[in-house]
C-alpha cells in the first residue's frame, strides 16, 4: 500500500530563496518537481488499480420471480454498489438450448432488461448488455447449445477476466470448468485469465407456493405457484392466500415438518431482513390465514415500486434500446482487449 506523502517545498526547509544561490535553487526546484512526478506517478498507480470484475449472467425466460429476484437480482445490486467493476449479461444464446421463437426472446429480452433497472441496477455504474446482439433471433432450432453449456459460460466468465461469479448452487460445478480453463491457459501459455471465485448469496431457495417441496420456477404448470416482480397486487394477494400450508393456525418455522408455512417465513425473510424467530415472535398472534394477508401486504409494498418502474421503462423500448447497445459497447472493448491479448500469447498476432 502506498500512503500519500506530505510535500514541504525545500526552500521553506532551507530557509527561502534569499539564503541559496541561483544554481542550488534550479536544482532544488527540479528535484521538487522530480519528487511531486514521482509521488502522482505512485498515487496514480494506487488509486487506478482496478478493482474485482464481477460477472454474472441471466436468461431471458419471461419475467423473473421472486426467486429470481431475491436469489440473484437483490445480490447484483448490493455488488453493484460494493464493487465499481460489474458486467450482467443477459445471455440470450444460453436461452437458445431449447427451442424459442424469436418474437417471443426479443420481448423476453426487452422484459428482462426493464425488470433489472427497475430492481436497482444502475446502466452507469455497471455494465449491462445482450449477450447476441439479437442474432440469436436468426435461430429457428436449438442445436448442440445444450451439450456445449458449460463451455459458454467459461467462455464469457473468461472473456471478461472475471474475478467473482454469482452464481446458484446447481452452477458451481461450471464455475470449476472456468477455474480450470483459466488455469490451464495460464501455465501453457502466461498469465491472461484471473482464476474466477463463485459467489452463492446466503439467502434461500424461495419454493413453489403450491407445492413447497420443490423449487419456484416459471415453467411450473400453473402460475399460482410463483410470483413474479410484474404480477399485480391482486395476482400476488390471490397467489399467497392460496400457498399451501397445513392445518396448525400458529405460524412456527420448521422445513421438514412445515414447508409450506416455512416458505412463507423464508419469503417474509429475504424481503424484510428479519431472522426466523424475529418474523415468528412478531406475528406471533396471527393464525395462518391472517400471517398471509400481512405477507402479501409486505411483498406487495416491495414489489409495487418495481413493477411500476419497469412498466415505464417498457412504454420506452428505445431507451432499453439504447441502455443495451451503450452496455454492449462497453463489453465489447473489454472483450477485443482480451482477446488481442490472448492472440499475442498464442502466437497468432
Amino acid at each position: 500500500m502506498i500512503y500519500p506523502l506530505q510535500v514541504v517545498p525545500l526552500k521553506s526547509i532551507i530557509g527561502g530563496a534569499t539564503e541559496i544561490n541561483d544554481s542550488l535553487s534550479r536544482r532544488c526546484s527540479k528535484f521538487y518537481s522530480q519528487l511531486i512526478s514521482m509521488v502522482q506517478s505512485a498515487s496514480a498507480d494506487t488509486t487506478s488499480k482496478s478493482s474485482p470484475c464481477v460477472f454474472s449472467g441471466i436468461q431471458p425466460t419471461g419475467v423473473p420471480h421472486i426467486g429470481n429476484y431475491l436469489g440473484a437480482i437483490q445480490h447484483w445490486v448490493s455488488l453493484q454498489n460494493q464493487y465499481d467493476d460489474v458486467i450482467l449479461s443477459i445471455v440470450d444464446l444460453h436461452s437458445i438450448t431449447v427451442p424459442q421463437k424469436p418474437d417471443v426472446l426479443r420481448s423476453n429480452i426487452q422484459i428482462l432488461a426493464a425488470c433489472l433497472i427497475a430492481s436497482g441496477i444502475d446502466p452507469n455504474k455497471s455494465i449491462l448488455f445482450q449477450q447476441s446482439d439479437e442474432k440469436s433471433a436468426k435461430i429457428k432450432k436449438a442445436s448442440v447449445g445444450l451439450l456445449i453449456y458449460p463451455v459458454l459460460q467459461a467462455a464469457d466468465i473468461l472473456l471478461y477476466r472475471s474475478d467473482l461469479v454469482p452464481v446458484g448452487e446447481d452452477q458451481l460445478k461450471h464455475i470449476e470448468l472456468a477455474r480450470d480453463l483459466a488455469r490451464f491457459f495460464n501455465n501453457q501459455f502466461g498469465e491472461a485469465f484471473p482464476v474466477p471465485e463463485g459467489y452463492i448469496g446466503n439467502t434461500p431457495k424461495i419454493r413453489n407456493l403450491k407445492d413447497p417441496t420443490s423449487k419456484m420456477s416459471k415453467s411450473d404448470d400453473s402460475s399460482m405457484g410463483y410470483i413474479t416482480i410484474l404480477d399485480s397486487d391482486d395476482e400476488i394477494l390471490q397467489k399467497i392466500k392460496k400457498a399451501k400450508t397445513d392445518f396448525t393456525s400458529q405460524v412456527t418455522y420448521d422445513v421438514k415438518e412445515r414447508p409450506g408455512v416455512s416458505n412463507l417465513v423464508e419469503i417474509h425473510a429475504a424481503f424484510t431482513g428479519k431472522t426466523y424467530g424475529e418474523i415468528c415472535d412478531e406475528v406471533s398472534d396471527l393464525d395462518t390465514g391472517k400471517y398471509k394477508l400481512h405477507l402479501a401486504d409486505i411483498v406487495i409494498d416491495k414489489l409495487r415500486p418495481i413493477r411500476d418502474r419497469a412498466n415505464d421503462l417498457l412504454q420506452d423500448k428505445h431507451q432499453l434500446e439504447v441502455i443495451l447497445k451503450n452496455g454492449k459497447d462497453r463489453a465489447s472493448v473489454r472483450a477485443e482487449r482480451t482477446l488481442k491479448d490472448v492472440k499475442r500469447l498464442v502466437g497468432f498476432s
